[in-house]
């Protein structure tokens, strides 16, 4: 089975690498400077959970050219939110009909935007519920614990993909609802924002308990969003979403405890929005916190901790200088006049 990856950035990469070194046949279609990296060096894939392995350059089928993905049978889109309807509108030009495409992206919409642009192909909505760090030369570190989660298909593609993938060392899971499973993900994810503006990694903020109260205010005002939207909410991982805000209070050593049973965090795990920021590119911040906003706009509630989030992304994007590097407490207060 030919297996294309469209938009190989951190997650595109550690994937399609990882299928790649399981035997599997890969081609990459992503940045001019990814194809100079590959060529150089490589894709150096650095686990968490296991040894780091290296994707030789001879053995990386990688182009700029999305044409090099017309023989692919499935094609894993993990292009940036933002770029999903131009990246459907150009795969729909060069897949053949029936094609599957599975969206390895951030938010809720990204399946229905590609569907709207790939009639003729077979769209299917997907999670990453890991985080992946790009590196330079060509490296890219797994630094969280997580599955792979997709939207259930008796399609033998997706089947003999999640083989693979398991394979490859995923832990693999399908799911019916994957509508609930994103919002839940969303949720989770609520957290880049703060990585982002801060600046400082994603232990720093769970585990500091200055940022972690701007976590949970965070988080709460999205929960209550969600329940006001009656939108149901899933289990990614051990604990259901709706418990967060509560696990989210609890004095620093006992939720070390808990947070222990629902992931492993590197230390050197940064927030994506981060990373956007920090490469001066265009941050998920509307498809991440203004989702929220926009779902609470039509359930008659509000969400003023989420847009003021959205308002001081924007602001940091339009300033061009990466992460503003707000500490716990400058950030709170930019925060606290919308919050009472």
């Amino acid at each position: 089975m030919k297996i294309g990856v469209m938009g190989a950035g951190a997650i595109g990469s550690f994937v399609g690498a990882r299928l790649a070194l399981g035997g599997a046949h890969v081609s990459f279609v992503g940045r001019a400077r990814g194809l100079a990296e590959a060529q150089a060096h490589g894709m150096r894939l650095v686990d968490l959970e296991g040894p780091s392995v290296t994707l030789a350059p001879l053995r990386i089928d990688y182009s700029v050219d999305m044409a090099s993905l017309a023989q692919s049978e499935v094609v894993l889109c993990a292009v940036k939110s933002g770029s999903t309807t131009e990246a459907g509108r150009a795969l729909a030009g060069v897949l053949a009909d029936g094609a599957l495409v599975v969206s390895l992206q951030n938010g809720v919409r990204n399946a229905d935007l590609l569907r709207a642009q790939m009639p003729k192909q077979r769209v299917l909505g997907g999670i990453v519920t890991f985080n992946v760090v790009a590196g330079e030369n060509g490296t890219f570190r797994r630094a969280t614990t997580g599955p792979l989660i997709f939207e259930s298909s008796e399609d033998p593609r997706l089947v003999a993909l999640a083989e693979l993938l398991e394979e490859a060392g995923f832990d693999v899971e399908l799911a019916k609802d994957i509508r609930a499973q994103q919002w839940s993900k969303l949720v989770i994810n609520l957290s880049n924002a703060i990585g982002a503006l801060s600046g400082v990694p994603t232990r720093q903020v769970l585990f500091e308990s200055a940022y972690r109260r701007i976590l949970r205010a965070v988080v709460g005002e999205a929960v209550a969003v969600l329940r006001a939207a009656k939108i149901p909410m899933e289990r990614v991982g051990p604990l259901p979403v709706s418990a967060f805000p509560r696990v989210l209070g609890l004095p620093t050593s006992l939720f070390r405890v808990v947070a222990r049973a629902q992931l492993r965090v590197d230390p050197e795990a940064r927030s994506s929005m981060w990373q956007d920021l920090d490469r001066r590119r265009t941050t998920e911040i509307e498809e991440l916190n203004g989702e929220i906003v926009k779902l609470a706009a039509t359930s008659g509630v509000t969400a003023p901790i989420n847009q003021r989030l959205v308002e001081l992304v924007h602001q940091a994007e339009r300033a061009g200088h990466g992460s503003p590097n707000l500490s716990a407490a400058a950030l709170w207060a930019r925060l606290s006049p919308r919050t009472g």
